[in-house]
């Protein structure tokens, strides 16, 4: 099972066999910001923006309630779930544990779940607090703020048991509250930056730190009996300092020795990584005690996975030896990108994808999806295959050409081709050559040629053949050049320069033919059709503008995106154009129509660079969040039409749900519903409410045609049931509804039922009690009579017409609860005997091996009593 939290509000619980997620909660209304499991996994709590903690039910997918009391961000959560003496509220109901949380409020907070209230507060820093855990044994809280010192706490569990009381002197006045919560001592730190991560080994008496730097800072945490003897040596040198300046013979009481916080937890090592970390987690593997390591697992800033091994401290004769330094076992570092991704180029099949970023150049297989090559390059800007797909070509930020052998995986040749960054290059139509664009005011001309490895003039060391570049000519501009184009028929190129503006040049004579000029800012990229009559431009305005190659006039200018466009493109053969910008996304145009067919989002960065394949079914991104998307068209029509009112339903759905959110004027109330309206419980309402109406008007047709029927008239045949309920094997209006409620998901139940107006809630109590009656999902039917009643609570008490419904539903629900109840006995009582029946039958082979695991213990013993000896 894997959590995902998300910047809507919404968690998903993803099932890692199947590939999809299982459960979705919707409670939310900021970005959720942490995330925890309870020790048995039934309950998870969250953290979000919106300064709310939400207890989440992950067994009966509901969410259970929404606690309040934070001012800013939620920044950690955990459960404390340690039995304690005497933790019940009542006999029969157990307590459900207490929950602490962080905010960037700098409060750290302690909640009753079992009566949803915050309990005790502490001020825990100066400012925020960014992470905070719990030891093991939970009985210390360290928590991490901005400075270098971490801040130790202890939990007093008896005062969890016995929850809040006061103490009371003689006098009246003076009383002392109890508290959970006492802080211990400062923890310092080797960064001086906030802290990240802060995390507590499993098994190992181990905390690890993590901050904005390259290392992970291990801690050791020191046990009862390792600190007492630490005191005794403190102890005695203090005895001997003291002899030895007044030479008496005091004794110093051990209960006069404080134990402060460096005595508990001190540092122990530091785990360097070779990047600035995202987050680390220690491995669970629990023969920490027979191997003497802990595996530590870190995600690096650029999409590297790192594991680390560390050595426990060793105890022998006493004392603790020193283990060696953290070490790297393993490294997942070739899959992916470590960089932003800055240019993407397809092979001229189609089969093969080149991506390069500032230090790796990959080569993928477009079919499996798997990375093919690994090449080692300088900082990419441009790229492209080269005729026969057995070559690729680089243009980098120092103005090198880098050719590179895909056959081999190696650079062939490295041409020093312009003084400043290249910024764009591109094969010629004919295949023959390339152009290149630089920030040098050039744009040169390459003829393709082969080049013979070795001493040509020895036969026997003549190497290998390869290609090569020849510089044959030059253009030399005015200006940086931030992009060049050639025309299909390779009659023009167009070259996009600094001060915003497009020069076109015949190519054969490079004579001035044109002069695109309109973007306020430069442009960073263009295409030109593939029937040579249209020119697209990109630039860091947001503009897209569409240009006449015939005359140079400006066809339409298209606010496209809310950030600089990155890259255009042409799809081969229409006039539909791609654009991508720094707004993430990356959008589909007509450029006939001058209208957007559709967005593709997907991204989590900019979008630096496209490739759309030659008969423009597949289309390939690269951004800044390091990751390579493909998008495949399908066999879906798209209509203009509907896509513009898509986009309004968006906008207005937008302000519905926030419009139909429970208005409430308890604002300071601790606790409250965990719901939240979404499209998705708007939609499931709807559907309630139409099942309502085909049942009550299947319903009140057969009552009409019965009353007709016993008072002697004709009522002609019998009413025809709605096509829908024929449609799904001729069901009753109370099975349908039933069947249209148990459809919705479990998580949206509550929130959906809010929609109903009251007569439709009338209208369900009359199936519930059906339902109660005839036994059908009691617990459905249970769980929604008693939501109804606590919302509707005022309107149902002052309608007297529905009294005698909650009567006979309140007589069907009891009797099938009762029914249930009885069920649920006998199956727990038949559990009970088949356990005690295994543990007699099944368990005596295990006796025989208990002797021998006290002798070999006892061998142990006797042979380690030297060790105990005192002098």
């Amino acid at each position: 099972m894997l959590l995902g939290r998300y910047a809507d509000g919404s968690i998903r619980i993803w099932n890692i066999d199947q590939s999809t997620f299982s459960i979705i909660f919707n409670g939310h209304r900021g970005a959720v910001t942490t995330l925890t499991f309870d020790k048995s996994g039934t309950r998870l709590a969250s953290g979000s923006k919106d300064t709310d903690l939400i207890i989440w039910d992950v067994v009966g997918e509901v969410g259970l309630f929404r606690m309040r009391g934070h001012k800013d961000q939620i920044t950690a959560i955990r459960f404390l779930c340690k039995p304690l003496l005497g933790d019940v509220i009542s006999e029969d109901i157990p307590s459900q544990g207490y929950l602490l949380s962080s905010s960037k409020d700098t409060l750290l907070k302690l909640w009753d779940l079992s009566t949803q209230h915050c309990m005790e507060t502490v001020v825990a820093h100066r400012s925020e607090i960014w992470d905070f855990d719990v030891s093991k044994d939970e009985m210390l809280i360290v928590t991490g703020g901005d400075d270098a010192e971490m801040k130790l706490w202890t939990i007093d569990h008896n005062v969890l048991a016995q929850g809040l009381e006061s103490e009371s002197t003689l006098n009246d006045e003076d009383t002392e509250i109890k508290k959970a919560i006492k802080f211990y001592g400062n923890i310092k730190r080797e960064c001086k930056e906030r802290v990240i991560t802060l995390k507590f080994h499993p098994i190992a008496n181990i905390l690890g730190v993590q901050g904005p730097e390259k290392y992970v800072e291990i801690f050791r945490i020191y046990s009862y009996e390792e600190i007492k003897k630490k005191l005794i040596r403190r102890k005695k040198r203090q005895k001997e300092k003291k002899q030895k300046v007044e030479n008496s013979n005091m004794d110093i009481d051990s209960d006069l020795v404080e134990i402060n916080a460096s005595d508990m937890i001190t540092s122990y090592r530091m785990v360097r990584t070779s990047a600035k970390i995202r987050s680390f987690d220690f491995s669970t593997k629990e023969d920490i005690s027979k191997s003497g390591t802990i595996e530590i697992l870190v995600s690096l800033t650029n999409n590297i996975l790192e594991l680390y091994t560390m050595g426990l401290p060793v105890k022998k004769k006493e004392k603790f030896l020193e283990t060696a330094d953290p070490s790297k076992l393993y490294s997942v570092d070739l899959p992916g990108h470590r960089n932003d991704i800055r240019t993407l180029a397809l092979s001229s099949d189609d089969e093969l994808l080149c991506s390069a970023s500032k230090s790796t150049l990959k080569i993928w297989n477009m079919k499996t999806t798997s990375c093919i090559r690994t090449i080692d390059c300088g900082y990419a800007l441009c790229s492209s295959f080269l005729p026969g797909d057995r070559n690729v070509i680089i243009g980098t930020k120092v103005g090198n050409l880098e050719l590179f052998d895909l056959a081999s995986s190696s650079q062939i040749e490295s041409i020093k081709a312009h003084d400043g960054p290249i910024w764009s290059l591109q094969v010629r139509p004919d295949k023959l050559g390339l152009v290149t664009g630089s920030a040098d005011s050039n744009v040169k001309f390459w003829d393709f040629d082969m080049s013979q490895d070795g001493d040509t003039t020895n036969e026997h060391r003549m190497g290998s053949r390869h290609l090569t570049l020849v510089h044959t000519r030059t253009l030399k501009m005015n200006d940086d050049i931030l992009c060049v184009r050639y025309s299909p028929n390779q009659k023009l190129i167009a070259v996009a320069l600094l001060d915003a503006t497009v020069k076109v040049f015949y190519n054969d004579t490079l004579k001035f033919f044109l002069s695109l000029y309109g973007h306020k800012l430069p442009v960073l990229s263009m295409d030109i059709s593939s029937d040579n009559k249209l020119l697209v431009t990109g630039s860091a305005d947001k503009n897209i503008k569409i240009w006449g190659l015939d005359f140079g006039d400006c066809r339409k200018s298209i606010f496209a995106h809310q950030d600089s466009i990155t890259s255009v493109q042409f799809v081969q053969g229409t006039h539909y154009i791609f654009t991508a910008g720094k707004d993430k996304l990356v959008k589909y145009w007509d450029g006939d129509k001058f209208e957007n067919i559709t967005k593709l989002d997907g991204h989590h960065g900019e979008v630096w660079a496209l490739a759309i394949s030659k008969r423009g079914d597949l289309l390939v991104s690269g951004s800044h969040d390091r990751s390579i998307r493909v998008w495949e068209q399908t066999d879906e029509e798209l209509f203009l039409e509907e896509e513009r009112e898509k986009e309004l339903e968006e906008l207005y759905e937008s302000t519905l749900t926030t419009s139909l959110e429970k208005t409430t004027l308890e604002d300071n109330v601790e606790s409250t519903s965990a719901g939240k309206q979404t499209m998705e419980t708007l939609k499931a309402g709807e559907r309630i409410m139409e099942a309502l109406d085909i049942a009550d008007d299947n319903a009140a047709a057969w009552e009409t045609y019965v009353q007709l029927k016993e008072r002697g008239q004709n009522p002609g045949p019998p009413p025809k049931p709605n096509p829908i309920l024929v449609a799904l094997g001729n069901l009753t209006g109370d099975q349908y509804v039933l069947r249209t409620i148990e459809k919705i998901r479990s998580s949206e139940l509550e929130e959906s039922l809010l929609v109903l107006p009251f007569t439709k809630v009338i209208s369900l109590f009359q199936y519930l009690d059906m339902w109660a009656k005839k036994e059908w999902n009691v617990v459905l039917t249970c769980r929604i009579t008693f939501h109804l009643l606590k919302v509707h609570h005022d309107q149902i008490v002052a309608n007297r017409l529905i009294k005698p419904r909650l009567e006979s539903l309140k007589t069907n629900i009891r009797a099938a609860l009762k029914r249930h109840k009885d069920l649920l006995g006998y199956n727990l009582a038949a559990l009970k005997y088949i356990k005690r029946d295994w543990e007699n039958n099944n368990t005596a082979e295990f006796f025989d091996d208990i002797p021998k695991n006290e002798e070999m213990s006892s061998e142990s013993l006797t042979k380690r009593k030297f060790i105990n000896l005192t002098v």
